[in-house]
């Protein structure tokens, strides 16, 4: 009854946040993913891009403890790494329980298969990508996670971003000022996964602006330096805070 509630759930956030209807065989697989996998889109576990459903890292890991995972072992692999060019390569073996002989995933990353705004973290992603693997061996899950692609930061990302985020100065700067914040705020979104949507609505509360077209560039980069140090610090928590401007917009409807 639980799962069935979860998808329940998860139906209603997927179909506010990502316009999906019914019968479609994106949200059969979302139910898929709930029921045998426990995946809570509010809680960050799912994304939908490009017409696919992605888990996430942090719904891996919250998978694996829920099924109860032993360990979890990582090392590098050498001979496929070079740190001096930032390519790196891990080797990740789950172990379902102490009797299991393990899962193995491997995982690379390199300047030419990151997003830019990981630039310069390629062991950590490397690792990331590894341990994913591994835990989708471990588990039977069939779909990717969003950390194992390329890039999830492509143009459209790009220009999804780009909608939501006011490409004009904001109010009483020049026009060379604007972009330079709203690219720093797009990068944040793309970077941590947030909802556009969500975080323009969390900027205008924050801003105590009317929209963010009217807040002053002071009040934005505040915005950007807040969003920036919680993401870090806590996104779960960031999550959970953007979720209420969610569910303020489908009181309002």
């Amino acid at each position: 009854m639980r799962r069935l509630d979860l998808y329940r759930g998860n139906l209603k956030v997927a179909r506010s946040k990502w316009g999906l209807k019914r019968g479609g065989l994106a949200l059969q697989n979302l139910k898929l993913q709930s029921i045998q996998y426990g995946f809570s889109v509010v809680a960050g576990d799912l994304l939908f891009l490009n017409e696919s459903w992605y888990v996430t890292h942090a719904g891996l890991i919250r998978l694996s403890q829920r099924r109860r995972c032993a360990a979890i072992h990582v090392e590098p692999v050498s001979s496929f790494s070079d740190p001096t060019i930032g390519r790196w390569a891990f080797k990740a073996t789950v172990f379902r329980s102490r009797t299991c002989k393990g899962f193995v995933g491997y995982g690379d990353a390199d300047p030419s298969n990151v997003s830019s705004a990981v630039r310069g973290a390629e062991m950590r992603v490397a690792e990331t990508r590894a341990v994913n693997r591994a835990l989708r061996k471990a588990y039977g899950i069939g779909i990717c996670s969003i950390e194992e692609i390329g890039s999830f930061a492509g143009p459209a990302g790009r220009a999804e971003c780009a909608k939501k985020i006011p490409s004009q100065p904001v109010n009483g700067h020049s026009k060379t000022s604007g972009p330079l914040v709203r690219d720093r705020l797009c990068q944040l979104i793309r970077q941590h996964q947030l909802d556009p949507n969500l975080v323009k609505a969390y900027a205008v509360d924050f801003c105590g602006t009317n929209t963010l077209r009217h807040a002053t560039r002071e009040q934005v980069e505040n915005f950007v330096t807040h969003l920036s140090d919680w993401a870090v610090n806590d996104r779960n928590a960031l999550i959970c805070q953007l979720n209420s401007y969610l569910r303020g917009k489908e009181g309002v409807a």
